[in-house]
C-alpha cells in the first residue's frame, strides 16, 4: 500500500526537491530513492509511539501515513475533542530542555500543574537546532565532517535518554533514534552528492530535534505514572507560505486534523513538537523565526485554552533591555497591543505573530522563568483586564521602552510637495523598489517634508532611488533636497492609552531635554500605543536611561561625584549617608554617589558607593586620581541619566572644568568660590551657558555657607526689586574674632583661640587677608549685575605688612603679638565711642563699586548683635529701603557648609522633577 505522503513527495519532486535528478540517476540512483523512502519512513515510523492501537508504549509499530491511517480506521470509535478552559498550554524552549535534569524539571512542572488537561509544546534541546543546520551546511559544502557531526547529535540524545529512561522505554527510544540517524545519513549523503538542499529537505532534517525532545519528555512523564501521548505537529498543523520567510496557519484544516488526531489519541497530557508543521500538500516545513512560541499560540487557539504559558530563562518581560538599563523592572501585565509594539521595536518579548492567534479568543499568554518558579512572570492579555491597574499609577501608562539601532533618516523636502497628490506614494514606491524596510515615518501637516527611517545598510540604495525618481523635480527646484542623516537610533515608549493621558508626552520629552538629548524626529500614531523618537546613535542608551529613570526609578535619580573628601566633603558624605533612605522613601529622590575623588586617589562604583563604608572602601579599592576618567565614569558608565559633580575644594584648576562639565550635560554644585570670582569673561561665559541649557549650576554655599544668600538675592531680582546695597559680615572666622575681641583681650590671643577651635584656615592669614571676603563680595556684585573684577575691590588686610612674608603659619602666630597694641588701640577707640569693630564687605550697586574693610558700628546696630561665628547680610533695595532685609545665621563650620551644599543638591533634584 502506497502512503499518501510518499505519493505527494514523489509527485512534487520536480518542484520541491531540486536535487539534480539526471546526475543522481546516473551516479547513485540508490541514494536518490533512499532519500524519498526516508522522507516517508522517518516521518511516520515513529507513529507507533502514539498511533499504536495494539499495545501501549514502549512498543513500536510501523504504520502508514496519518492521512491514510485515519481515513481507513472508520471502525474505531472516535473520541470528541473537548475544548475550552480545561486546557492549559505550556511551551518550553531549548534552554528549558537543554539537559536530562532540565527535562526532569519540565516533567515535574507538567505533573504538578493542576489543570485538568495540558498540552505541552517543546523545542529541540539547546544547541540541537544549530547542530542540525550545521549538518545541512556541511553536506551541501561536501564536507565529510557531516558524518561525525551527526554522530555527535546521536551521542547527545543517547546520553540524555540513558540518564532519563530505563528498560523497554530506553531501548525503544534508542532504537527509533538510531533508525532516524541512519535515515538522516542517507538523506545527507544525497545532499552531499547534489551539493544542494531544498528548503523542504532542510526543514525536514532540522525538525528532528523537536521530535526527539518531545518523545523523551513524554516517556519521562509516563515513567512518573502520568498517562501521556506525544504529537508530531506536522500531522496536525497546516500552514501556507506567505512570503518574507513567514507562514500563515490554516486554522480550519488544522482544526479538522486536530479533531481526527485526538479521536485516535485521547489523553489529558499531550506533548507536542514546536517549530515544525506541514504544508497543505503534507510537505514538512517550519514556522520560521520564534516558531515554537508560535506553535504554542496556535495550539492555544485551536484548543480554546484557558492560558498559554511560555517558559523561558528570564523572570518575565522587562520595562527596558536590562543589558542597557540595569534597573529595568519586570512588568506584571501587558496588553496584546503593548507586547506587539514592544516586540516590533526590538524588545525581547514575543514575535508579533505569536500574539495574533490568542488575541482572537482573548487567551492570556504568561511569560515565566523555569529557573525561578517563585516569580509570577508577565501576563499578556486583553487591554480591558489591565485598565483598573493602570489607572492607579501614571507610570503604568508607559509600560516599556525599546530601541532600534543602526538606522538612518531620509528627509525629502521641498515647497513643491505641498498639496501635490501622490508625492508620498511616489516616495515609498521608490523605497519599495529597492526592497528597503521603512521603520518609521514622520510627516508634518504642511506636507513640506516627509521624513522616514530605514536600516543604515539600506540607506544608500534608498537615497539613490529617490534621487533618480525625483531628478526632474530636484533640478526644477520643486524638491529642495533628499537628505540622509546617518548614525541614528529609534527610542519607542509603549503604553496602553498613553497618548490620551495628559502629561505623559510632556514627561517623556522633558526627561529627554533635561538629559540634553536632541530629538531628530517624532512619530506618534492615533492608536495611542507608542511614541517614537529618533536620536543620535551615541545618545540612544543615555536617552533610554533618562526616560526609564523618569518613569520607573525615583522621579529623580541622580548620579553624584564628590570631589574633595576633606572636612567639608566628608561631612557632606556623612549627611548623605544619614538621609539617603529617607529621601528615597518619603520624597522620591534617589541620590547615588558613584565616585569620590581626592587629590591623589579616587573610588569608583557602577551601582553606588556604600556611604557607611566609603573610607574603608577608598583605602581598599582606591585607584590613582584621574579627573577626566572620574567625570566620565560618574556621567556615562551606568544607567542614571542625571549627573552632578560636587566640588568641595577651593581649587581654581577644578573650577576651570565647570564650563566643560556643564556643556556635557553634567550639573555642578559647589562651595568653591574660584569660578564665580575669577576672571569676569570666564564667569560671564559660564553663566551664559547655564542660562542656555537644561544643565544646572548651584553655588549657594560660596557665600554665607548654609545661609540662603544667593537664593534671596535672586528672589529679589526675579520679582522685580532693585538692589541698592548689600552689606554684610561674610566671614564666620572674622565674625568670631571680632565678636570676642573685647574687654581688653589681646588680638593675637583671640586669633589663636579661633585657630584652636577650627574656625580659621590652617594659616590664619588666609582669613585675615580679607581675600575670601572679597571673593564673596565680587560674587554678590556680579549676581547683582555689576561687571567687576576681583582687582576692582579695595581690600583692607588685617595681616600686618611685615608679617605677610612669614615662612609659615607658626612663625606668623609667634610674631602676631607684637601688633596687639595697634589692634587694641582700634578696639578701645570704638569702645569709647560706643561702637564695635566689624570686618565687612559692601556692594554699592548704585555707585557700581565694592569694598572690604574694618568698620565701626553703634552697639544697637544689627551687626553689633552677633555672637559666635554668625554671619549677617543686609539687603537694601527699593522695597527694603528704610528697613533692610536681614539674613543672619551660622556662617562657618563644616556642618553648616555641607548643609548648604546638600540644600543645593536637593534644589537640583526639585528642578529635575522631584516633588516640591
Amino acid at each position: 500500500m502506497t502512503s499518501s505522503f510518499s505519493s505527494t513527495i514523489s509527485s512534487s519532486s520536480s518542484s520541491h526537491i531540486s536535487l539534480p535528478e539526471t546526475f543522481l540517476k546516473h551516479h547513485n540512483n540508490k541514494i536518490f530513492h533512499s532519500s524519498f523512502s526516508f522522507f516517508h519512513r522517518s516521518h511516520f515510523l515513529r507513529k507507533g509511539l502514539t498511533l499504536s492501537r495494539g499495545r501501549e508504549l514502549p512498543g513500536i509499530r510501523i504504520c502508514a501515513s496519518l492521512t491514510e491511517d485515519i481515513s481507513t480506521k472508520a471502525s474505531v470509535e472516535e473520541t470528541q475533542l473537548p475544548k475550552g478552559e480545561t486546557w492549559s498550554i505550556h511551551k518550553f524552549g531549548g534552554t528549558c530542555v537543554g539537559s536530562s535534569q532540565r527535562i526532569k524539571n519540565v516533567a515535574d512542572i507538567i505533573i504538578n500543574d493542576d489543570s485538568e488537561r495540558k498540552l505541552v509544546v517543546v523545542s529541540a534541546m539547546s544547541k540541537v537546532t544549530d547542530m542540525m543546520y550545521d549538518l545541512i551546511y556541511k553536506a551541501q559544502s561536501r564536507d565529510d565532517d557531516y558524518i561525525s557531526a551527526l554522530d555527535a547529535v546521536l551521542e547527545k540524545h543517547s546520553l540524555t535518554a540513558s540518564d532519563l529512561l530505563d528498560g523497554d522505554s530506553l531501548a525503544s527510544f534508542l532504537s527509533l533514534l538510531r533508525q532516524d540517524i541512519n535515515n538522516l545519513k542517507a538523506m545527507l549523503r544525497a545532499i552531499y552528492i547534489a551539493g544542494h538542499a531544498t528548503e523542504s529537505f532542510t526543514d525536514f532534517v532540522v525538525g528532528h530535534g523537536e521530535l526527539w525532545s518531545a518523545q523523551m519528555l513524554s516517556l519521562v512523564i509516563r515513567k512518573n505514572g502520568t498517562d501521556s501521548k506525544w504529537m508530531d505537529t506536522r500531522e496536525v498543523l497546516i500552514v501556507n507560505p506567505s512570503g518574507s520567510n513567514q507562514v500563515d496557519p490554516d486554522y480550519l484544516e488544522s482544526e479538522r486534523r486536530l479533531k481526527k488526531w485526538y479521536s485516535l489519541n485521547p489523553s489529558k497530557v499531550i506533548i507536542a513538537t514546536g517549530f515544525i508543521a506541514s504544508t497543505p500538500q503534507n510537505i514538512p516545513t517550519t514556522l520560521k523565526r520564534d516558531g515554537s512560541d508560535f506553535s504554542a499560540a496556535i495550539m492555544g487557539a485551536l484548543f480554546r485554552a484557558r492560558q498559554v504559558t511560555i517558559w523561558t530563562d528570564v523572570d518575565g518581560v522587562y520595562s527596558a533591555d536590562p543589558r542597557k538599563v540595569s534597573e529595568a523592572v519586570i512588568l506584571k501585565t501587558l496588553s496584546y497591543q503593548e507586547a506587539w509594539e514592544m516586540s516590533y521595536f526590538g524588545a525581547n518579548v514575543l514575535h508579533p505573530r505569536t500574539i495574533i492567534p490568542v488575541m482572537r479568543y482573548g487567551i492570556p499568554i504568561v511569560i515565566r522563568n523555569i529557573f525561578n518558579l517563585s516569580a509570577p512572570g508577565t501576563k499578556i492579555c486583553d487591554s480591558s483586564i489591565n485598565d483598573d491597574e493602570d489607572k492607579k499609577n501614571l507610570k503604568n501608562y508607559v509600560k516599556g521602552f525599546a530601541t532600534i539601532d543602526n538606522l538612518a533618516l531620509v528627509n525629502v523636502e521641498g515647497t513643491g510637495m505641498a498639496g501635490v497628490p501622490g508625492t508620498a506614494s511616489a516616495i515609498f514606491s521608490a523605497v519599495k523598489d529597492v526592497g528597503a524596510n521603512v521603520i518609521m515615518i514622520s510627516q508634518a501637516s504642511s506636507e513640506h517634508s516627509v521624513c522616514f527611517a530605514v536600516p543604515e545598510k539600506e540607506v544608500k540604495a534608498v537615497a539613490e532611488a529617490l534621487q533618480s525618481r525625483f531628478r526632474e523635480a530636484l533640478d526644477a527646484g520643486r524638491l529642495s533636497q533628499v537628505a540622509v542623516i546617518p548614525n541614528c537610533s529609534i527610542l519607542a515608549a509603549v503604553g496602553q492609552k498613553m497618548a490620551s493621558t495628559p502629561g505623559v508626552s510632556a514627561t517623556l520629552f522633558n526627561a529627554l531635554a533635561k538629559a540634553n538629548i536632541n530629538v531628530r524626529a517624532i512619530a506618534q500614531g492615533c492608536s495611542e500605543y507608542n511614541i517614537t523618537v529618533v536620536v543620535k546613535r551615541e545618545d540612544c542608551i543615555k536617552a533610554l536611561r533618562a526616560v526609564h529613570s523618569r518613569f520607573y526609578l525615583s522621579r529623580t535619580t541622580i548620579s553624584m561625584g564628590i570631589i574633595g573628601p576633606g572636612l567639608i566633603g566628608s561631612t557632606l558624605l556623612d549627611q548623605l549617608r544619614d538621609q539617603a533612605s529617607i529621601l528615597k522613601e518619603e520624597f522620591n529622590i534617589d541620590l547615588r554617589v558613584m565616585g569620590i575623588l581626592s587629590s591623589n586617589s579616587m573610588l569608583l562604583s557602577d551601582v553606588g558607593i556604600d556611604l557607611a563604608r566609603w573610607r574603608e572602601l577608598r583605602e581598599k579599592n582606591g585607584e590613582v586620581a584621574n579627573l577626566e576618567k572620574f567625570a566620565k565614569h560618574v556621567h556615562g558608565n551606568h544607567f542614571i541619566p542625571n549627573t552632578v559633580l560636587v566640588d568641595c575644594t577651593a581649587d581654581s584648576v577644578i573650577a576651570g572644568y565647570y564650563y566643560d562639565w556643564l556643556r556635557r550635560g553634567i550639573h555642578v554644585v559647589t562651595p568653591n568660590k574660584k569660578a564665580n570670582s575669577g576672571p569676569l569673561d570666564q564667569y560671564l561665559r559660564l553663566r551664559a551657558l547655564q542660562r542656555q541649557s537644561y544643565t544646572h549650576y548651584f553655588y549657594e554655599a560660596t557665600v554665607g555657607a548654609g545661609l540662603p544668600i544667593i537664593s534671596t538675592l535672586r528672589g529679589l531680582l526675579e520679582t522685580g526689586d532693585k538692589i541698592l546695597k548689600i552689606e554684610g559680615i561674610f566671614s564666620g572666622t572674622l565674625s568670631y574674632i571680632f565678636n570676642n575681641f573685647k574687654d581688653g583681650r589681646a588680638f593675637s590671643g583671640v586669633v589663636a583661640e579661633a585657630k584652636e577651635a577650627g574656625y580659621t584656615e590652617p594659616d590664619p592669614r588666609d582669613d585675615l587677608s580679607g581675600t575670601d571676603v572679597a571673593r564673596k563680595v565680587i560674587i554678590l556684585a556680579r549676581e547683582s549685575g555689576l561687571k567687576l573684577e576681583l582687582s576692582d575691590i579695595p581690600v583692607e588686610s588685617l595681616v600686618p605688612e611685615s608679617l605677610r612674608a612669614c615662612a609659615s603659619a607658626q612663625e606668623f602666630m609667634q610674631q602676631l603679638p607684637k601688633f596687639d597694641p595697634e589692634f587694641g588701640n582700634k578696639q578701645q577707640e570704638a569702645e569709647n565711642a560706643g561702637e564695635v569693630l566689624r570686618y565687612v564687605g559692601v556692594v554699592d550697586v548704585t555707585n557700581k563699586k565694592g569694598v572690604v574693610e574694618l568698620r565701626k558700628y553703634k552697639k544697637d546696630h544689627p551687626f553689633a548683635q552677633l555672637s559666635g561665628s554668625d554671619n549677617i547680610i543686609a539687603f537694601t533695595t527699593r522695597r527694603y529701603n528704610q528697613q533692610p532685609l536681614i539674613v543672619r545665621g551660622p556662617g562657618a563650620g563644616a556642618q553648616v557648609t555641607a548643609g548648604g551644599i546638600f540644600s543645593d543638591i536637593l534644589r537640583l533634584a526639585s528642578y529635575l522633577g522631584a516633588p516640591s
